[in-house]
């Protein structure tokens, strides 16, 4: 017993053990689930549970705060990446069918979840908060099982366009919400300052926007007559530092001002499609850091909490029932095929990243800082529904998928 609390001193001592330990049994979890068809991500996830103080307590609560350039760096890299689906020709490419289709399963997905929150009694700007979160979708273990299934056809045309808009709209939805209940979070849950606080977000957003804009221009000035890939490699890095650095001191959201940036980077020249490229290389270990730090704030025994359980399952069957709704509303509003409404909104279970990027965003946010406690738990509550949103619908996602692909793109015989 004693050389095992000498081994999580050791580890505890330096953020580098940590460090070090967390990407190694996130690598090796991360491969057994991989085997057994789970996502990687979810492997990660269990490898932080197994690690953080709610098991075995390895990786120590105190060293979150040494890790947390580690999640504004992931959220930077996410967001930047996202940024990029709005290149002008692809949105021309996807049509307006995806955006109809995208835009009623966030509404529906946003108002189900926070109204549902709402009538279990929580807080107005966490009930908004949650429903905003809830609106994005993992798209990576569908694109795998297209893949496999090598699927091709307008399902998937479809599913594409959808998966790639879905993510951008959660972001600038979370982005203005955000904005918008600071204010009544630092005011105890009222809504003070009534046109003011308004105006303040819409400022927020305005600026946050203007600000990627302007970085995103300022990487393309700086990279275009470039073609050495460290030069380019250094001048990305440094250039997303100092934009997600200066929307957190300026108080903006380091996710729009990213977007913004990867959005404008791409639309001022299809060359710099190369810097995305450049930039991939970099994101696993950030992302498996990332993932294996988001499953040590994952505590078991708060799942033995009756409000913590309600509010999860709310969560998680509101979020189901409004991607699905909305997604057949979508479709059966442009007349599409029936297999195409009855199947595609079934692909858009599956959450990971961004969700648990975005609760991780909050929970590390000035804006909570100094909360009285019992709004503190709301926001460790918040993490934790989140987390398991994510394990249970990463779980049953991928099979779900598999059978909507399956049906929606006439390929029964495969089954």
């Amino acid at each position: 017993m004693e050389s095992w609390h000498h081994l999580k001193d050791l580890f505890g001592a330096h953020p580098m053990f940590a460090a070090g330990l967390l990407l190694m049994v996130g690598y090796l979890i991360g491969k057994l689930a991989a085997r057994v068809k789970l996502p990687e991500i979810t492997g990660y996830i269990i490898a932080g549970l197994m690690l953080g103080e709610g098991i075995t307590g390895i990786f120590p609560g105190h060293m979150h705060e040494s890790f947390q350039i580690v999640t504004e760096v992931a959220l930077g890299l996410i967001a930047l990446t996202i940024g990029a689906e709005f290149s002008m020709a692809k949105l021309k490419r996807i049509g307006k069918e995806a955006f109809v289709i995208t835009l009623a399963q966030i509404v529906a997905t946003f108002v189900g979840v926070a109204g549902g929150l709402l009538l279990l009694d929580l807080d107005l700007p966490f009930a908004l908060l949650l429903g905003a979160i809830a609106t994005a979708t993992a798209p990576a273990a569908t694109v795998a099982v297209v893949q496999s299934l090598k699927a091709r056809g307008p399902f998937i045309d479809y599913l594409y366009g959808v998966v790639a808009l879905d993510d951008a709209g959660c972001v600038i939805l979370f982005g203005v919400v955000f904005a918008l209940v600071s204010p009544m979070i630092q005011a105890g849950g009222e809504a003070a300052h009534g046109a003011s606080q308004i105006v303040h977000a819409l400022l927020e957003v305005g600026l946050s926007i203007v600000i990627g804009a302007f970085s995103g221009g300022l990487l393309h000035w700086l990279t275009r007559n470039k073609d050495g890939q460290n030069e380019i490699t250094i001048l990305a890095v440094s250039m997303l530092f100092l934009t997600t650095a200066l929307a957190i001191v300026m108080h903006l959201s380091p996710l729009l001002t990213n977007m913004a940036a990867g959005c404008a980077l791409v639309n001022l020249s299809a060359r710099n499609h190369r810097i995305f490229r450049i930039l991939e290389p970099l994101t696993p270990p950030i992302y498996a850091l990332f993932f294996v730090i988001a499953g040590t704030e994952l505590h078991l025994d708060i799942f033995a909490d009756p409000r913590v359980l309600s509010l999860g399952g709310i969560y998680i069957l509101f979020r189901s029932i409004g991607k699905y709704g909305g997604v057949w509303a979508g479709c059966a509003a442009l007349k599409l095929p029936i297999p195409i409404r009855d199947n595609l909104g079934i692909c858009m279970l599956p959450q990971a990243g961004v969700a648990i990027g975005l609760v991780l965003l909050i929970q590390a946010s000035p804006v909570v800082t100094g909360l009285p406690l019992e709004q503190a738990e709301i926001v460790t509550d918040m993490v934790n529904i989140v987390l398991l949103s994510v394990f249970i619908n990463e779980m049953i996602g991928p099979p779900l998928s598999k059978y909507a692909i399956i049906r929606g793109n006439g390929m029964e015989n495969l089954r």
